[in-house]
């Protein structure tokens, strides 16, 4: 008896490709089983949790779809695709001041890529139609980060907080005990600038009446937060009041002082806040406040000895960076490429490969923003031996390539092209395919084989319709 015909071999690349075109057709329960079966065969993908996270989002399940997302981005913070399904999840999620954030790392990261751009814009609507002027809410406490991002929470409660409220609008004993705004800004802290902010917003009574997509007024949503924090502040008071919590915060300053070292656990959490605060106030779009803020920070930690800050030199790197970006988004470029090659001498001199190679990017980015294609292509040679990934190849033989089109050098921007579309391949990533693909084409528009720069195109066409993207078929058309 003959032996059976074997089947065909079942790949990576092509369930990707499979569950890419089911999804794009509607099938979404059956392309979650594709990109399962991809999952199976390299375990913690992140192009893979990328293409899950989107189908889990088309069918609804923002929780799984927030899972993979956040599961893409733990080894590598940067992968800007990880940080967009994030931002986008977040956004379908109603966390739109969350999702501004992620949308601006992203931004940062690719500023190349518009579709960052976009999802800034949408954000910052969606948090004005909700509250008002972004730049105007303050979301610095980490533990409690703002009473905007809890609208859902303050949604279900709602009832209960109209009844506290009307008890303190009638003056109960609970209200009596605050009267002193020093004593309450002492109580609140940052949250206090919050509470002043809504307490003005209530005076505006036509913005107070609008109504809300998602129901109810502007008034609701804002009395729901001055009763949030009303109850915030009734509990410090009551679980510590003023006297106690500033004798406490005196004899921690002597027991510092005392014996002359700070607990790694509060150092940390300082640090955390600190770091966290600075790329918020860039989200934001305050950049000088951020810079200012990481300049501080900077100063402090490098009074510091090494064993209370164990990774201090990464720290200190990381800050330099933070510092290039606020310098780039004030459009002080060569201040900002001053301080990334702060960040990229104190990698290189503490043996910190990951940080190195966000340096080289930063360096990169800064030469081809401005021009100098040629020193932009040097410094992301240098990163390709430390691409971690085939998406990452495809990505910096991409952006390497683009620069040598700038430069005329269409022989050699076809080349970089192909390694590029090669790279895109071996991970199964069709929006990279389709970067390469047309990459490939316009360097064969320069050199003028326009035979297979149709063909290119015609191939880009359909990649583009698979991701889907409407302006990348618009032009390419």
């Amino acid at each position: 008896m003959a032996d059976p015909e074997p089947g065909p071999i079942v790949t990576f690349g092509s369930l990707i490709t499979e569950g890419t075109t089911l999804s794009r057709r509607g099938q979404h329960h059956k392309a979650l089983g594709c990109f399962n079966n991809a999952l199976k065969l390299r375990v913690g993908d992140k192009q893979c949790l990328i293409t899950r996270s989107k189908c889990f989002l088309k069918l609804g399940d923002t929780e799984n779809s927030l899972k993979d997302a956040e599961a893409s981005l733990q080894k590598d913070k940067a992968f800007t695709e990880g940080l967009y399904q994030k931002a986008e999840t977040l956004y379908t999620m109603g966390d739109f001041e969350f999702a501004l954030v992620f949308y601006h790392r992203g931004r940062r990261l690719r500023p190349d890529q518009h579709k960052f751009q976009l999802g800034i814009n949408k954000a910052e609507e969606a948090i004005m139609n909700c509250i008002g002027n972004p730049a105007s809410v303050k979301l610095e406490n980490k533990e409690e980060l703002g009473f905007v991002s809890r609208q859902a929470e303050s949604r279900q409660n709602n009832q209960k907080l109209q009844t506290k409220l009307t008890k303190d609008q009638k003056g109960t004993k609970k209200k009596q005990r605050v009267k002193n705004p020093k004593t309450e800004r002492e109580l609140l802290g940052q949250l206090y600038d919050d509470k002043t902010f809504l307490q003005k917003l209530l005076k505006d009574e036509d913005l107070m009446q609008i109504s809300m997509r998602q129901g109810g007024k502007v008034e609701d949503l804002v009395l729901d937060g001055i009763s949030y924090l009303n109850q915030r502040r009734d509990f410090w008071q009551q679980q510590k009041p003023i006297y106690a919590r500033l004798y406490e915060r005196r004899l921690l300053q002597q027991r510092w002082i005392g014996d002359g070292r700070r607990k790694p656990a509060e150092v940390a959490r300082s640090i955390a806040k600190d770091m966290e605060d600075i790329e918020l106030m860039l989200a934001r779009g305050s950049a000088e406040e951020s810079c200012r803020k990481a300049e501080r920070v900077l100063k402090k930690i490098q009074g510091w000895a090494e064993d209370e800050v164990p990774n201090k030199s990464e720290l200190i790197g990381n800050l330099h960076s933070c510092i290039g970006n606020a310098q780039m988004e004030m459009g002080h470029v060569e201040a900002a490429l001053r301080s990334y090659r702060r960040d990229l001498d104190c990698a290189r001199q503490n043996a910190l490969p990951d940080s190195v190679s966000r340096a080289l990017d930063n360096i990169g980015r800064v030469y081809a923003r401005t021009g100098r294609f040629q020193q932009a292509i040097n410094t992301w040679e240098k990163r390709i031996p430390m691409a971690k990934s085939s998406l990452e190849k495809a990505c910096l033989f991409h952006d390497i390539g683009r620069c040598y089109l700038e430069l005329g050098e269409a022989g050699t921007a076809r080349d970089c092209g192909q390694k590029s579309l090669e790279s895109a391949d071996e991970e199964g990533d069709v929006e990279w395919q389709l970067h390469a693909t047309v990459l490939v084409a316009q360097a064969q528009v320069k050199l003028k084989d326009y035979r297979s720069a149709i063909l290119n195109f015609e191939k880009a066409l359909e990649k583009a319709k698979l991701v889907p993207d409407q302006a990348a078929q618009n032009t390419i058309i």
